[in-house]
């Protein structure tokens, strides 16, 4: 098959939050930029982020950026680098009034300044009380940010390619990367873009569990290029589950109804999060929350005729509030509850939501080569949730993660253009082997005559991850869970089509997607089954607490032999004095 080449400065893979402001830095630096996108770019998944974007703007009461590092670090449960945390905090409110002048249309208050709510771990004077930190344009943020990017892209002559699909990083015998090879979902070309730089944007892998609230464009390409191009996975055992997702159907409840004063019920009316979180209660941080939800599920306290899901009472706040200020939630609590909050409770359970590993960088989103030293894999970036700065460490705070995509996008980007400016990276001789990989796994697929079928291969992982590695995590059910998620990854290596003459390119793309996700379930399996301790989202019953002697360290996942290694986590700071770690309580 004759494959074209396509030359570029950068290619950007993914076109969400994180991939549009690292492609502004490129575009309004004049460089030649493509961005690739599965779908077109307002279609992201950022788009789905509701509550609002954290800036210790101070706008209704104080608030100062080490207050919101405090939050982070203790959030995180210490497993967050605190570098990476300082660098996050103290650009947020720049980042902010940045994307405010951009034109993004956020909530005012009567003075004109930005609306700001409470949220979940977000506190004043070091967890004293919960404090108004997110920026908020209603109940949809993400949906305001993304357009907001993409109009300012379009304003710089950035190039998108829709509906694309990378397929795999090109690497050189010294190890850079020099681009990707990509498939056209519509026609299937497969094409070359070779990149003096290549940042990966490509969001989160949520779709591994079977109850998430995570498009199903959430398939973890990036971590699947990165893994199978010998670059390692960083803390993959730490998936948070929101504390709200509709029961039975997975879509996202924003925690900032809880932040406009929303509460928990469980079937008896009690407002069970006071004996949790006796401080900030139904703001606790979110793995507290869910721990709890599961805990009254799991004793009998659960709502429903099966007594299986929580309550969400909003309707006290009033119709006008809640169509002022939750317009979106109505809409969906209606359309996949079949409730009217407005009048009734909205029945909640923890939903597998954010992925806090992913592909291991600096905070200039140089991906980095491996756990040992600074090194670098040259040419490579990454940004947004399939990165892993470790700013979120063990858990993310709410809102954190629409920062993350607008700091460490800006950064990445401007990495970028420094190292294009310096020669640092620059176009090299393609491999003659660039495309092989690609085209192979391509030419199994199309020409197998028997094998497995991608739907239930799919299915199998899935309840193999919500059954072996959910919220609470046992032992032995670890232990099978990697069992059988490697039983799962050998029958993907076997997928067919049974009927080729009903084979449109969209299950072509389904297959690659679930060979991403195969990768993700398999890091994350067997880091969860390595790491003896709870920590944040990690919760083992056989060992309950913390261990900050032996596991105060990130955990590198590598795809050959399912080998792991370890890195200290960074604990002293930019400019400022270290939180050291202490008992975690909200």
């Amino acid at each position: 098959m004759a494959i074209s080449t396509r030359q570029f400065d950068a290619v950007v893979v993914g076109a969400g939050g994180s991939g549009l402001r690292a492609a502004l830095q490129l575009a309004e630096a004049n460089l030649r930029v493509a961005v690739l996108s599965k779908v077109f770019p307002t279609r992201s998944h950022t788009v789905a982020a509701q509550g609002g974007v954290s800036a210790s703007l101070g706008n209704e009461e104080p608030d100062n950026w080490h207050w919101h590092m405090y939050d982070t670090v203790k959030g995180s449960d210490y497993l967050g680098d605190q570098d990476a945390i300082e660098f996050m905090c103290r650009k947020a409110n720049e980042a902010v009034i940045e994307l405010e002048h951009y034109g993004m249309p956020f909530d005012r208050l009567d003075n004109g300044k930005i609306y700001q709510r409470p949220f979940g771990g977000h506190t004043s004077n070091y967890g004293e009380r919960a404090v108004k930190r997110a920026c908020a344009a209603a109940d949809r943020t993400g949906h305001a940010m993304l357009h907001t990017l993409y109009q300012r892209n379009v304003r710089a002559k950035t190039q998108f390619f829709v509906e694309w699909m990378a397929l795999d990083l090109i690497r050189n015998q010294a190890g850079d990367v020099l681009g990707v090879v990509a498939m056209e979902m519509e026609t299937g070309e497969v094409c070359i873009l070779h990149a003096k730089a290549t940042l990966l944007a490509t969001g989160g892998a949520g779709r591994i569990y079977a109850a998430s609230t995570n498009a199903f464009i959430n398939t973890g390409d990036g971590l699947g290029m990165a893994a199978r191009a010998n670059i390692p996975l960083e803390d993959m055992e730490f998936w948070q589950f929101h504390p709200t997702g509709v029961a039975g159907a997975g879509v996202l409840i924003t925690e900032g109804v809880r932040g406009e004063g929303g509460f928990l019920l469980n079937k008896n009316g009690e407002r069970f999060m006071e004996r949790y979180a006796p401080t900030v209660k139904d703001l606790a941080s979110r793995d507290v929350v869910s721990r709890a939800m599961a805990t009254e599920i799991k004793e009998g306290r659960g709502a429903g005729k099966d007594a299986d899901y929580i309550l969400l009472k909003l309707d006290h706040l009033g119709a006008d509030v809640i169509d002022k200020r939750l317009p979106g939630i109505r809409e969906i609590a209606i359309k996949f509850a079949n409730v009217d909050p407005a009048k009734d409770p909205i029945p909640v359970v923890p939903t597998c939501h954010y992925m806090m590993g992913g592909i291991p960088t600096n905070m200039h989103g140089q991906v980095l080569a491996g756990s040992k030293g600074g090194a670098i894999v040259k040419g490579l970036y990454a940004a947004g949730e399939c990165a892993c700065v470790s700013v979120h460490g063990a858990n993310r705070l709410g809102t954190n993660s629409l920062l993350d995509l607008l700091v460490f996008g800006k950064a990445s980007g401007e990495q970028v253009v420094k190292d294009l400016a310096s020669d640092a990276v620059s176009h090299q001789e393609l491999p003659k082997d660039a495309a092989d990989r690609s085209l192979a796994r391509l030419a199994r697929l199309d020409s197998a005559k028997s094998g497995e079928d991608v739907a239930e291969v799919g299915a199998e992982m899935r309840r193999t991850m919500q059954l072996h590695c959910g919220v609470f995590r046992f032992p032995d059910s670890l232990a099978e869970g990697v069992r059988k998620m490697g039983e799962v990854g050998k029958r993907a290596e076997q997928l067919y089509f049974k009927d080729k003459s009903k084979v449109f390119n969209t299950a072509r793309v389904e297959a690659l997607e679930l060979e991403n996700l195969v990768e993700v379930a398999m890091s994350t399996m067997v880091s969860a089954h390595a790491r003896q301790e709870s920590r944040g989202a990690h919760d083992r019953s056989d060992f309950p607490d913390r261990n900050d002697v032996q596991w105060m360290k990130h955990t590198f996942w590598y795809k050959d032999n399912n080998r792991l290694e370890y890195r200290p986590v960074n604990l002293k700071p930019l400019t400022v004095e270290s939180f050291e770690p202490k008992a975690r309580v909200y």
